[in-house]
């Protein structure tokens, strides 16, 4: 090993040991009673804390330094020089100024730190370079690294409920090796790939893991858990992602004409509402027949209890008759996605055409249905009414008591009822009269071929006007021999027996 090179002022106050020592058995002398304890052969320390490494020396040597150094042969570097002192140096004497007791301290390890270090006494040598006297067995050094707080991170974008989003944990810096991972959503256990160790500089490693969530519409509230153990660690660490960062809700849209329909050149108030969308960023505009409407009250959005926002948004149109018909949109932007939009018409009702009146309002389908209920009741009415008309006046006339004439057949004798049948049977008809006292009445035949029988009363006036008639079917005359006419009846009687003659 090449010593490191002396200071020249130096040199000068060495001159005289140098010559002591070349005297005859000093130097041989002052070798064989110096001793160099190096004790620890291994030491772990935790990263960020303080290192001692112990070194002791005993009996007496030739002028020269006691160094300490990390590593041996070409790579080695020096940590230590007794010859050096740096009070900015984070390497510092635990004795300061002793002769014997070389242990140091050095503050604030690193993972970089690690490696095997060696306490090392250097003697004046012939060429008047430090060469290595003697040196300690050498204290092999391992830091342990915590792994630095779990970092999640989430896709750029957000994402609406029902889609699968994949997220990231990672920390590094940490040794040894070995380290645990688990994924949580809110305290839940979750399944996530295992977790991806690589190699970093200086002996310390890095890890990352991914899990994917299938976001909802209530993880507004939700929160993505990477829980991290390690060795160095009294306790897992835990990294947090809130997922409504990369939640998007988008609003539902409702539209309603307050009232509706209304009269004439009355004010309607059309009412927009977006419910429950996240986050909050949303505007509203508002179109007739696609031209917008100057909206003078912006509305805020208003928080729900589960985070949800909702926004009420209204605006007033004059009910002219030229807009009967129109079209009123809402026009919704949330979160600078595309815009969404709900439309409701204006309807005006003309009070000479049934309009509403008294504040009672109804659409044209229910017009129309009364109006036709009321045509279809009117109808059944007068269909009613006619059928008991009729009714009545047929009970009226069958209630009158009238004379009548009535065409029979002459009583038959029992002897008759073994033979023949009669053919003159006659089908009797009942002759309504005025309901007056009739005087006798006399019959009339007026021909022997004559298919008519007269009945007419007394005192018979001029013409025909009084007279009433019959006509008389004869389909059942009797081919039998005339028969003896039968004597007229009683004046008070209220029958006529008529005898037709045969043809």
């Amino acid at each position: 090993m090449e010593p490191h090179p002396r200071d020249p002022g130096r040199t000068a106050w060495a001159l005289p040991c140098l010559l002591l020592l070349a005297l005859p058995g000093v130097g041989a002398q002052a070798g064989q009673d110096f001793s160099l304890q190096q004790p620890q052969a291994k030491v772990t320390v935790a990263a960020g804390e303080t290192l001692t490494l112990n070194c002791t020396t005993s009996g007496t040597a030739g002028p020269g330094p006691v160094m300490w150094l990390k590593g041996w042969g070409s790579g080695n570097t020096t940590i230590y020089d007794q010859s050096k002192q740096d009070s900015s140096s984070r390497v510092t004497r635990a004795v300061d100024r002793s002769d014997t007791d070389f242990t140091i301290r050095i503050r604030n390890v690193q993972p970089e730190d690690m490696g095997t270090y060696y306490c090392v006494k250097f003697v004046k040598g012939n060429t008047g370079d430090d060469e290595v006297f003697q040196h300690g067995r050498g204290t092999e050094v391992s830091v342990q690294a915590k792994p630095s707080p779990p970092l999640v991170s989430g896709p750029e974008q957000r994402a609406r409920p029902g889609q699968s989003v994949p997220f990231t944990c990672t920390t590094g810096g940490f040794f040894p090796e070995k380290i645990g991972l688990k994924w949580f959503k809110n305290e839940d256990p979750m399944g996530g790939q295992p977790p991806r160790v690589t190699e970093w500089k200086m002996k310390t490693y890095n890890m990352s893991s991914t899990v994917t969530v299938t976001l909802q519409k209530d993880d507004i509230l939700s929160q993505l858990i990477c829980e991290v153990r390690h060795s160095t660690l009294p306790a897992p660490l835990r990294g947090h992602y809130q997922l409504s960062r990369v939640l998007r809700v988008p609003p539902s849209i409702e539209v309603r004409a307050e009232p509706s329909p209304v009269e004439v050149n009355q004010t309607v108030t059309f009412t927009c509402l977006v419910k429950e969308f996240y986050p909050a960023d949303v505007s509203v505009s508002w179109l007739e027949n696609g031209i917008e409407i100057k909206v003078e009250n912006v509305s805020r959005p208003l928080e729900l209890p589960r985070r949800l926002f909702e926004l009420r948004s209204q605006v007033e149109v004059q009910a002219t008759e030229e807009k009967n018909g129109s079209t009123i949109t809402c026009m919704v932007v949330h979160d600078a996605q595309a815009p969404a939009n709900k439309s409701a018409f204006l309807w005006i009702s003309n009070p000479a055409q049934g309009g509403l009146s008294n504040g009672f309002q109804m659409s044209k389908d229910d017009l129309l249905i009364y109006i036709v209920v009321g045509v279809v009741c009117t109808v059944l009415a007068l269909l009613v009414a006619a059928i008991l008309y009729l009714i009545r006046t047929k009970q009226i006339k069958a209630g009158k008591s009238s004379p009548s004439a009535r065409l029979h057949e002459p009583e038959k004798s029992s002897e008759a009822t073994t033979q023949e049948s009669d053919p003159n049977n006659l089908t009797y008809a009942d002759l309504n009269f005025d309901k007056e006292r009739k005087s006798i009445r006399r019959m009339v035949e007026m021909s022997q071929q004559s298919e008519y029988a007269c009945i007419q009363t007394n005192q018979a006036p001029n013409g025909d006007d009084n007279l009433t008639y019959a006509d008389l079917d004869m389909v059942h005359l009797s081919k039998a021999p005339k028969r003896p006419a039968p004597r007229p009846e009683e004046a008070g009687s209220e029958y006529a027996s008529v005898q037709i003659t045969r043809k």
